[in-house]
C-alpha cells in the first residue's frame, strides 16, 4: 500500500536520532563524575597531605590512618667564632719576709706602724708567749690563770684583733717549753734536777718538760687562742729540749730519755699542726739552727730536719756558720730557700728575707 505524502511531495521524519542519544548519555555520565570528584574533594579535604614529593590523599577506608612524616627541616647553619683567649696574668711575686720584733705595748698604743717603718720591716713579730712564760694577751686557759701568766687588761684582746685585721702581716712568737711561770706554779710540769728542784738554764729561767703531756697540751692551746686572735703566723721558739746551760744537772729518767727526744718533739709538732688545721690561713713556723738542717738532726734538742720540713710552713733559722744555700739544699724540695727566714742581729738587705728578733721590752 502506498504511503501518503504531504502537500509538497515528501513525508516528515518523526523518529529519534541514535547519535544524539549517545551524546546525551556521555554528558550525563561526565556530569555525575564531576559531581563525585567535587564531593570527594570537599568531604576528604582533611585527608590531603603535602610533602616534598607532592600532594597525597590519605583515606581512612584505604588504610589512610597512617600519618605521613613531617617534612624534614634543615637546621640553619650557625657559624661560630672561637673566643679570643684571655691571657693569664703573671702573678706578682710576694716581697721577701723582713720581720722585726716589736714590743707588746705597740699592739694597743698605735706605735706599731711607726716602729715597723723605723726597722725597715714589713712583718711585725710580737712575743705572745715570752721566755719568762708571760702571755701578751688575756687567756682563758686555767693553767695560764693559775700560773699568773695571762695578761689582765680587758681591752687588750680586742685591740689585738683590730690590729691583726689590718694590712700588716703579723707573727705571734711562742716560747714553747722555756717558761719561768708554769713550772713554778705546777712543779710537776718542769724539767727537774737530780735534787728534785726545777732546773734553770744559763739565764736562770725554768723549762717545762717536753715529755709532759700536760705541758705540750698547754702550748697547743695557747697557739689556738693566738690563731683565734687573728695572727697570720705562729712561730714556735724553744720548741724542743734545752741545749744550753748545765745540762748535766738535769735528772735522767722517763721525763728525760734522750733515746725518745726526736720521737717526742716530732709528735709535738704534729699535735700543733693538727690543732691549727682548723685555721687554714694561719701559717705554722718553727725556729731552728742551720746545723740542724745540714746534719739532719740534733740529738740534744730532739729536732730533726725531716720533722721541720714536714710540719712547718716556714723555718726561721739561725744560720751560724751555715750558708743559706747549704741550708736550703739540705732541706731539699721545691722552693726550699723561699721557705727559710734567716734570723739576723740587724736588718738585712732590701731584696732579702730576714728577721731581727733581738729582745725588746715587753
Amino acid at each position: 500500500m502506498a504511503r501518503r505524502g504531504n502537500r509538497y511531495g515528501y513525508g516528515g521524519y518523526h523518529g529519534r536520532s541514535r547519535g544524539q542519544g549517545v551524546l546525551k548519555v556521555i554528558i550525563a555520565v561526565l556530569a555525575v563524575v564531576l559531581l563525585l570528584v567535587l564531593g570527594l574533594f570537599f568531604l576528604q579535604e582533611n585527608h590531603l597531605a603535602f610533602s616534598s614529593d607532592g600532594a597525597h590523599l590519605s583515606l581512612p577506608f584505604f588504610g589512610g590512618d597512617e600519618v605521613l612524616p613531617e617534612p624534614e627541616v634543615s637546621e640553619p647553619v650557625v657559624v661560630t667564632t672561637a673566643p679570643t683567649p684571655t691571657p693569664t696574668p703573671t702573678p706578682t711575686p710576694e716581697p721577701p719576709t723582713q720581720a722585726a720584733l716589736l714590743p707588746r705595748s705597740a699592739l694597743k698604743d698605735g706605735t706599731a706602724p711607726a716602729l715597723l717603718g723605723e726597722a725597715g720591716a714589713n712583718t711585725a713579730v710580737f712575743d705572745m708567749k715570752a721566755d719568762d712564760g708571760t702571755l701578751g694577751y688575756v687567756s682563758n686557759l686555767e693553767l695560764a690563770k693559775q700560773a699568773g701568766a695571762s695578761a689582765s687588761d680587758p681591752e687588750l684582746n680586742q685591740a689585738i684583733e683590730n690590729w691583726n685585721a689590718g694590712n700588716v702581716y703579723t707573727v705571734a712568737r711562742v716560747s714553747c717549753f722555756r717558761d719561768n711561770k708554769v713550772p713554778y706554779a705546777v712543779p710537776a710540769l718542769g724539767v727537774k734536777t737530780n735534787s728534785g728542784y726545777n732546773w734553770r738554764d744559763q739565764d736562770d729561767l725554768r723549762w717545762m718538760s717536753p715529755s709532759s703531756e700536760e705541758a705540750r697540751a698547754y702550748i697547743v692551746d695557747v697557739c689556738v687562742e693566738l690563731a683565734e686572735l687573728g695572727f697570720d703566723e705562729i712561730l714556735l721558739d724553744n720548741s724542743a729540749y734545752p741545749v744550753q746551760g748545765h745540762l748535766e744537772y738535769i735528772k735522767r729518767g722517763e721525763n728525760y730519755d734522750q733515746s725518745k727526744f726526736q720521737e717526742t718533739i716530732t709528735a709535738f709538732y704534729t699535735q700543733v699542726e693538727t690543732a691549727l688545721a682548723a685555721y687554714p690561713d694561719v701559717k705554722l713556723s718553727i725556729r731552728t739552727e742551720g746545723e740542724v738542717l745540714v746534719s739532719g738532726q740534733d740529738a740534744v734538742s730532739g729536732q730533726s730536719a725531716a720533722a721541720l720540713a714536714e710540719h712547718a710552713d716556714r723555718i726561721w733559722v739561725d744560720l751560724g756558720e751555715v750558708s743559706l744555700t747549704a741550708a736550703a739544699e739540705a732541706l731539699g724540695g721545691t722552693g726550699a730557700e723561699e721557705k727559710l727566714v734567716p734570723i739576723l742581729g740587724t736588718a738585712g738587705g732590701a731584696g732579702e728575707a730576714w728577721a731581727n728578733l733581738n729582745t725588746t721590752e715587753p
